[in-house]
């Protein structure tokens, strides 16, 4: 199994418990859009208060079935120049039943113009909640897509001696650079990019690289939209795309090589189409057949792809 596709309720799911090992999906933005079948309104779109108690057993349903975290991109809305907070609402309410949930992350991104009407600001940002059991999650990766260390441990910055006098911690001397095999030193070595373990017991100061370090990328997440970077003409076929960069920062960080992500809202497929690039398995469920048909033509473009390779 790679991919199977599921017409089904993300409240009512067909799968035993703890079988996936992270769910991640958009779920509807409240009554932003009325996600139409055929023309037809099928009461996906739902307001604020309806919306938290619905997303409330979602969310409950998404536990039971997997074994790691249910991770969801959501986002209130304005209506008669008063905001809704459905996501604030959401994570305070399964706190106060309580349910585990980490520190929300945010999407930072290029926001729609006149998101802010005319007297407030743009919305740059969206929230990434994530629910959980209580402790610790059975597998992660939390700087699978961080970046390498700017300092080295300590900082690349001054301090001050007992005597207030400021210096600077990396001065560029014989002192400090990394010694070679042979005895000479390595020229200009970046000092944030060395660091240092200093026996003082022994009188022993070694010297170790750590550019494979990579360090924890932080809950502000930049992925971009628009202008062709969504990942997939297809996506454009849902009403709420979210870009393939975002999926693949969560199934990296989450859930493990050739594990099992399930997105109970899958419209176009982004979940799923990240899932099976990057070497995991996937499942994909949403309520509306035209979705799971869209998700099956996305899918079918990836799995030509990797055929080919």
């Amino acid at each position: 199994m790679k991919v199977v596709i599921v017409r089904g309720d993300a409240e009512r799911l067909p799968l035993p418990d703890q079988c996936v090992d992270l769910v991640f999906g958009s779920p509807p933005y409240v009554d932003a859009r009325l996600y139409l079948e055929q023309g037809q309104d099928k009461g996906i779109a739902r307001n604020c208060s309806d919306w938290i108690q619905w997303m409330l057993r979602v969310t409950e349903e998404c536990l039971r079935v997997c074994r790691g975290a249910v991770i969801w991109v959501c986002s209130g809305v304005t209506r008669n120049r008063t905001y809704q907070p459905a996501p604030e609402g959401l994570l305070y309410e399964w706190w106060k039943r309580g349910g585990s949930c980490y520190r929300p992350c945010y999407w930072h991104k290029n926001g729609l113009p006149g998101s802010g009407g005319d007297d407030w600001f743009r919305a740059d940002v969206e929230y990434i909640l994530c629910f959980k059991r209580a402790g610790k999650l059975p597998w992660a990766n939390n700087t699978a897509m961080g970046h390498t260390p700017k300092y080295a441990p300590g900082g690349e910055m001054s301090h001050r001696r007992r005597s207030g006098q400021r210096v600077n911690q990396w001065r560029m001397t014989s002192s400090n650079k990394v010694r070679r095999r042979d005895g000479s030193y390595e020229p200009n070595i970046r000092p944030s990019r060395v660091w240092i373990e200093n026996d003082k017991k022994n009188n022993i100061k070694q010297w170790h690289r750590f550019s494979s370090i990579r360090a924890n990328p932080g809950n502000l997440i930049h992925v971009p939209v628009g202008g062709g970077l969504i990942g997939d003409k297809l996506a454009h076929e849902n009403e709420a795309p979210f870009p393939e960069k975002l999926a693949e920062f969560f199934i990296k960080s989450l859930c493990p090589p050739n594990g099992i992500v399930l997105d109970p809202f899958s419209g176009s497929g982004t979940t799923a189409k990240v899932a099976l690039q990057y070497g995991r398995r996937a499942i994909a469920v949403d309520i509306r057949q035209s979705q799971c048909l869209l998700t099956r033509r996305r899918i079918r473009t990836v799995q030509l792809s990797l055929s080919m390779t």
